[in-house]
């Protein structure tokens, strides 16, 4: 591509596509800095002992916390879709957006239950006007019909900005939460999103012309009725799912959760019948892709509750002597320990010195800076035995270091960077992909990608069945190159799904609810991510882990059999539409 700036009528072009891109490219980078910094130390802060500067929660309340959260922070869409649609604009929804998640990141790094609630709240909230817009807006640039057969490749690119701040803020968690401490990690978050904001207004000539509130059409449903429909029910459901008896989904905020978007879910099936006969059989084909993303997402976002377990507990984190040389220099490594206190012969025995040390901790005096200093270390390395001996379990007794001595191990938060890492490394190459059938007539229907990415995410279940037998039934530790292979081919599957669920609400939304049917996309990214935390709630219920994945590959496989048998369907009303 050509590097100098380009004119293709009024819009300003770089590098081939819409300059706005680029801003909204920064401001996705640094939004998900923040998100995915908090979500990769989310459930480990949860399970963290409160005097280590965590929460304390049991298991099974981390696993529902986290499926909860994840779940909310993607119903909010909705309704931030439809207020930029009516009301605000996408500009300052945006901008208000990442102001509330800032602040809910900044009130995370305070150690309270209040503000823990508080703060998850205010980036749920936020999250709800900052993502279907900026995701609208994308979409947006590229109305003129000789930009539209690069939509595909620019929601590439705006997607590969995300995981750019999705691969380096799991660095910074580490380098934060080992000296810092947790608070710290969390406050870093907060920056990132306000230099995510300050990015986004820099960025302001380049966007505000696509910026346009929408008026009502004859026929359409007043916002405050939209919301009365769905926004109170939804409420009145969900605490209706709350009191009921049972726990039909395994717990009470499950049946809350699921039981609460079914107005939400109603709405836009009443949407679907409701339009005009193109529109509606627009909307329809929508739904019917939503339905498969519910469990891509389902399997995806488990990367940060089961398989970061697994990378905790299951995996052989140690670094090379060279790694640990430069870890040691700037303070990244875990550091584990062998000693008396952790070679203890039983659980019992251990966990009752531990207790002591606790108890030793909590009467030491922090008045003074030099107090204060003194009882964080003695808590760090009271975290250090409890760590030792967590990894100790199940490592190979030939690898266990010598009485006295210590190992120096990859950070738990880096392994978030996986992910990312692969999406940053394969975007171009899909990209050129897509360009060289495209270039011969030949590139596939964004929904026959989909497909292929539904396919592409069942086979890295299977990546991980292979993980398991590895550990010779979980007996010890496997090697760090099975999630690395796992993510790799599940990051694959992404980019053949997540860029181009976006690029497919773009292409077939109608113009006046584009926005609302975006957050209809992250309704179903929301239910997934519920279903995520469900399935994660499972893991210690499977004695043999290998099942857990064969689950996962079977959900997925089941998502592929559903879209392949609506495939030609789907194609035809692409067609109808005029898009690809």
């Amino acid at each position: 591509m050509d590097i100098k700036k380009e004119e293709t009528g009024k819009i300003e072009m770089l590098f081939g596509h819409p300059k706005g891109l680029w801003f909204m490219f920064g401001t996705e980078m640094w939004e998900r800095f923040g998100y995915y910094l908090m979500l990769g130390i989310f459930s480990l802060y949860m399970i963290d002992g409160w005097n280590n500067g965590g929460m304390g929660f049991a298991a099974d309340t981390k696993s529902d916390i986290y499926g909860t959260y994840l779940g909310l922070v993607y119903l909010t869409p909705f309704i931030g879709g439809l207020i930029a649609d009516r009301v605000l604009g996408y500009r300052k929804s945006i901008i208000i957006g990442g102001l509330m998640m800032a602040s809910g990141y900044f009130l995370m790094s305070m150690h309270t239950i209040t503000s823990f609630y508080i703060a998850l709240m205010l980036i749920i909230l936020g999250n709800g006007f900052f993502k279907p817009n900026i995701s609208t807006l994308v979409g947006s640039l590229y109305s003129e019909d000789s930009l539209k057969s690069k939509k595909d490749a620019g929601f590439n690119i705006f997607y590969m900005g995300i995981n750019i701040g999705a691969f380096i803020c799991n660095f910074v968690a580490a380098y934060m939460r080992i000296n810092f401490g947790w608070g710290y990690a969390f406050a870093a978050a907060g920056v990132g999103m306000l230099v995510g904001v300050v990015i986004f207004i820099l960025g302001n000539r380049h966007i505000k012309s696509y910026d346009v509130v929408k008026p009502l059409q004859e026929g359409d449903m007043s916002t405050g009725k939209i919301l009365g429909l769905t926004v109170l029910p939804m409420f009145l459901f969900g605490t209706l799912g709350y009191m009921l008896p049972g726990n039909f989904l395994g717990s009470d905020t499950n049946d809350a959760f699921i039981i609460g978007c079914l107005p939400v879910i109603g709405f836009f099936i009443y949407l679907a019948f409701k339009s005009e006969a193109k529109e509606s059989r627009a909307i329809k084909a929508l739904l019917a892709v939503f339905t498969c993303v519910i469990l891509f997402f389902a399997i995806f976002h488990q990367n940060g509750d089961a398989l970061t377990i697994w990378a905790e507990d299951h995996t052989d984190r140690e670094m090379s002597a060279g790694v640990a040389g430069v870890a040691d220099k700037v303070d990244m490594a875990q550091i584990v320990v062998n000693n008396d206190l952790v070679s203890m012969k039983t659980d019992a025995a251990f966990g009752d010195s531990i207790l002591k040390l606790e108890t030793i901790a909590e009467k030491m005096p922090s008045a003074s800076v030099k107090e204060i200093k003194a009882k964080k270390d003695y808590l760090k390395n009271i975290e250090i035995q409890k760590k030792s001996r967590m990894y100790f379990s199940n490592l190979p007794a030939n690898k266990i270091p010598a009485k006295g001595n210590s190992l120096r191990l990859y950070s738990t938060e880096l392994y978030q960077s996986i992910n990312p890492f692969w999406v940053v490394l394969l975007t171009p190459i899909m990209v050129g992909v897509w360009g060289f059938f495209r270039r011969r007539k030949r590139e596939p229907s964004t929904p026959t990608k989909i497909f292929i990415g539904l396919i592409i995410t069942a086979l890295s279940a299977l990546v991980m069945v292979g993980a398991v037998f590895a550990t010779n039934d979980m007996t010890g530790k496997a090697s760090s190159l099975w999630l690395l292979a796992s993510y790799g081919v599940i990051t694959i599957g992404e980019l053949c799904l997540s860029p181009m669920g976006l690029s497919l609400v773009s292409k077939l939304s109608p113009p006046r609810i584009t926005a609302l049917m975006m957050g209809g996309y992250f309704l179903a990214i929301s239910v997934g991510n519920k279903l995520s935390g469900m399935l994660s709630s499972l893991w210690e219920k499977f004695p043999q882990k290998e099942n857990f994945f064969y689950l996962n590959f079977g959900l997925v496989l089941a998502a592929a059999v559903i879209l392949i048998l609506m495939l030609k369907w789907l194609n035809s009303v692409m067609r109808e539409n005029n898009v690809q």
